[in-house]
């Protein structure tokens, strides 16, 4: 159950001693994640204790939870979520399943992290009302992503509405690093903007164009290469890694202070000092965040799963895994799959393996990814631990939509006939991706590329079947 507000978590965290780290609290529609990796990266290369909490979590609940770049053990999310169910019921609380779980992670940082650690928090939804508000940290930089629509249901349905959720981060004197895309949209910067005015909080856009200027080095050829330049980052991820740098440089006090002294609302991060991009780069570099853009090989799936064709299979079997699930990240996918994946002219075919939960709008996340030519498999994803009221959408839909662009309902689609529906709401067929995976690789696969999309729950189940079969998960 979503239920936003803070009294509940503000009674969960009431009774623990005040926190001796710092927080940097992330809010937006789109790049949260990628942010909290690339910034809590950025202190672990510097030798700067953190932990990050971001969600929803890729294969088990604890590995929401991450502690000097690893998953933290087990046990000790274990023993920090049982504190916090025992608190919950002595004090009849009544927290909700992301109330618990962001108490708990909160408890984790309280155990492992030093006087002069980070905490890098993503709010779970919106802002103001989220629970991840409620922690008792002293902020170091909040940061707002860009901001588009989702879960309108919830946060509005404008992006004005949402960006009032999202600026409900903001702390008096707290310099905010703001995704400069959001100046493009005047309704989402006016509210930004008079929110900061308000709270008295600076905000800081970043230039992510000037990690391309800076930084010449030698490269192999003896020649000068710009270090981030050469990585070839699509412009939402150079964005992130703009933001998650600013955001670090103000946190570890390299630039500005909570004393005001970034600059006003037209304030950038860059002012002061020339960016560190052969640091940059190799952040970048290393940095694998699942689920965004992550090329995986699904082979292991379909040779533990079995199946006639084996003596056929392919060695590798590549996929492209995105999680694009809203208008924002779909729109960001295609202009990926457009530029590296349907070769000349941007017109080649593409084999998806799609999801989508209940109550998204699937022409907002179809519309830009489909093409006729392209071939489409519905899919649905298992229940979610902790949050039993996300269900997926039908597969019957997403053809549906598919067929309206384009795709040839005869001899380029496919799903399983074993989803049925009850109570209203599709039950999952744990069938249905190792069938779609199968179907995308018959014959060769007519050697299209294949993506599987549409859901971060679907990039979950698809990292939990690698994982199980043996394959490379890039999880951390």
């Amino acid at each position: 159950m979503i239920d936003l507000g803070l009294a509940r978590i503000g009674r969960l965290l009431q009774h623990a001693p005040p926190p001796a780290w710092k927080a940097v609290h992330v809010a937006g529609t789109n790049g949260k994640g990628s942010v909290c990796a690339y910034l809590s990266a950025m202190f672990h290369a510097r030798g700067v204790p953190s932990a990050r909490f971001t969600s929803p979590h890729f294969v088990d609940r604890w590995d929401c939870v991450v502690v000097d770049e690893r998953v933290v053990p087990e046990a000790t999310f274990h023993s920090a979520e049982v504190a916090v169910l025992q608190r919950d019921r002595a004090e009849q609380i009544g927290a909700t399943e992301f109330e618990l779980l962001t108490a708990t992670a909160f408890e984790v940082f309280n155990t492992v992290l030093p006087s002069g650690g980070f905490g890098v928090v993503e709010c779970g939804l919106g802002g103001s009302l989220d629970a991840t508000t409620a922690m008792r940290a002293e902020r170091a930089v909040t940061i707002v992503t860009r901001i588009g629509l989702d879960h309108q249901g919830l946060l509005g349905s404008t992006t004005a509405a949402i960006a009032a959720h999202k600026a409900g981060i903001m702390q008096p004197g707290v310099p905010c690093v703001v995704d400069p895309a959001n100046r493009d949209d005047h309704a989402v910067r006016d509210v930004l903007e008079a929110q900061a005015k308000a709270v008295g909080a600076p905000l800081v856009y970043p230039d992510p164009l000037l990690l391309l200027r800076g930084g010449h080095s030698a490269n192999a050829s003896g020649g000068l290469a710009r270090p981030v330049a050469r990585l070839g980052l699509e412009p939402h991820q150079l964005t992130n890694l703009a933001c998650a740098y600013a955001a670090f440089q103000i946190a570890t006090g390299q630039i500005g202070s909570k004393d005001g002294n970034v600059g006003g609302a037209d304030a950038t991060a860059d002012t002061e000092t020339e960016p560190d991009t052969e640091f940059l780069a190799s952040i970048a570099q290393q940095l694998r965040w699942p689920g965004r853009l992550q090329t995986l090989d699904v082979a292991p799936i379909l040779k533990a799963k079995g199946s006639a064709d084996d003596d056929h299979m392919p060695d590798k079997v590549p996929v492209l895994l995105d999680g694009a699930h809203n208008p924002q990240s779909a729109d960001a996918l295609a202009a990926y799959v457009d530029k590296h994946l349907r070769g000349g002219h941007n017109s080649g075919p593409i084999t998806w393996i799609l999801a989508a939960s209940q109550g998204k709008d699937l022409d907002e996340i179809l519309r830009p990814l489909l093409r006729a030519g392209d071939r489409v498999a519905a899919v649905t994803f298992g229940p979610v631990d902790g949050m039993p009221w996300v269900k997926p959408a039908a597969p019957s839909a997403i053809l549906k939509r598919a067929t309206e662009l384009g795709v040839n309902a005869e001899t380029d689609q496919h799903h399983t006939t074993q989803s049925v529906i009850e109570e209203g709401s599709i039950v999952h067929d744990p069938s249905s991706l190792v069938s779609a995976l199968r179907w995308a690789t018959a014959d060769g696969g007519h050697g299209y590329p294949i993506v599987i999309a549409g859901s971060l729950y679907l990039v979950s189940d698809t990292l939990r079947l690698l994982r199980q079969s043996g394959g490379e998960t890039g999880l951390p």
